[in-house]
């Protein structure tokens, strides 16, 4: 099926008519023209109309925890203590409790990062001796209902660590056979103790079943850096360059300068990649930095609403504008460019192959070839996008609308 977006401005450029075409493998961008409102609508084309709204690629939330969310539920006190293990052992003690079944609530969260425009996910999924597959099985689950709406990566998610209960690398393990899409690892040297045993389990596992893996890591500054080295180590040895990422990792900026640079460069020789959560946190990696370097940088939503946190609220618009503000970032360009990163910068995350980043005014994503996963929504400018977060929206996903108004359709 064939569609013609009509009066809208990619990246907030000139008015356009930008023609769409759908398929069995997707959907892609096959013209973008400048406006004519005489053009001649051939029969059987679909119009969306554009209505001078801001023509953007769709979200890519590359950091999110679909199985742990209370969205849709009655705000509660949060209960958590400090540390992953305290802040683990708190939602052990109340997933289960909530006032509506497990599956429910990852539905209705996929359905709302849908409707707000994410057709893009990479998503966690806790496996452990306390749940063993069943967060795994909730999350599968939603992303075979919405798979018409968004592609979906889980990766199996080792909360708890590794090494901390006897049997949980046979359920990972178990997780990969049933489908998982990418291996988990967290905190190598803090939760599990023996970052060496940790890792080569990590990177075992991934060359097993030929998955790309995904690094928790909270760790702080030095000790941070050791993990990440160990981590840059088994990518070189192993031949897995851009088949890793380093989730969080926010203060591996916070030793010197020397250090920053080492890892900037490390990360891109290797095709390392980052997904950030837009934390208020200092010692980060700065982003400028980051994509000169040709660093791909993606950005999520984390846990939402949850027994982790109360913040987040499936809404990346609003994730990108934190991501803008936490980093300091006032120029139209840097902000523009947390859109990028929210964006095309995530979709380098999922697809390597894809279209990256190449410095902070590179606009990506709506030309012609480029995938038809594209965002539809008002605002003067793309910064002023950003900054007032508008709700007029038509999120097209492998060429087809699938929401519109933040409904699904």
């Amino acid at each position: 099926m064939n569609t013609l977006i009509r009066a809208v401005r990619p990246w907030g450029q000139a008015l356009s008519d930008v023609s769409v075409a759908a398929d069995a493998a997707g959907g892609k961008i096959t013209a973008v023209e400048p406006h004519d409102p005489a053009r001649a609508i051939p029969e059987g084309t679909a119009v969306i109309e554009g209505r001078n709204r801001i023509l953007v690629p769709s979200f890519s939330d590359v950091h999110v925890h679909l199985d742990s969310t209370r969205i849709g539920l009655p705000f509660r006190e949060h209960t958590g203590g400090p540390g992953v293990w305290a802040m683990m052992m708190n939602d052990r003690l109340n997933w289960r409790n909530a006032e509506v079944p497990l599956q429910d609530r990852v539905n209705l969260t996929l359905e709302r990062m849908i409707a707000r425009g994410t057709t893009r996910v990479r998503s966690y999924a806790q496996v452990d001796v306390d749940c063993r597959l069943e967060r795994f099985e909730a999350v599968a689950a939603a992303k075979e209902r919405f798979a018409g709406q968004a592609s979906v990566d889980i990766i199996a998610f080792p909360q708890a660590g590794l090494l901390r209960e006897e049997g949980t690398v046979e359920l990972m393990e178990e997780a990969l056979k049933a489908g998982a899409d990418v291996m988990g690892g967290i905190d190598p040297c803090s939760l599990d103790r023996d970052p060496a045993k940790h890792l080569d389990i990590v990177f075992g596992l991934a060359e097993k079943y030929q998955v790309p893996i995904d690094i928790h890591l909270h760790e702080p500054g030095e000790l941070g850096v050791f993990s990440t080295d160990l981590v840059l180590e088994r990518t070189r040895a192993l031949g897995m360059q851009g088949k890793v990422t380093m989730s969080h990792a926010y203060q591996l900026g916070s030793v010197n300068e020397a250090t920053t640079r080492r890892l900037i460069d490390s990360f891109a020789e290797l095709d390392v990649s980052l997904a950030s959560v837009a934390p208020a946190a200092s010692g980060q990696l700065p982003i400028p930095l980051l994509t000169e370097a040709g660093v791909r940088l993606g950005l999520g939503e984390d846990g939402q609403r949850d027994y982790w946190s109360p913040y987040g609220n499936t809404d990346m618009l609003d994730r990108t504008w934190q991501l803008a503000f936490t980093h300091g970032f006032r120029k139209d360009e840097l902000i523009e460019h947390c859109l990028a990163i929210a964006t095309i910068g995530g979709a380098s995350i999922l697809d390597p192959n894809a279209t990256r980043l190449k410095d902070t005014s590179h606009r990506p994503g709506v030309d012609v070839g480029d995938p038809a996963e594209l965002l539809l929504v008002d605002g003067e400018t793309v910064a002023s996008t950003v900054m007032d977060r508008g709700k007029d929206r038509t999120v097209i996903h492998a060429g087809k609308v699938v929401a519109d108004q933040l409904e699904l359709v």
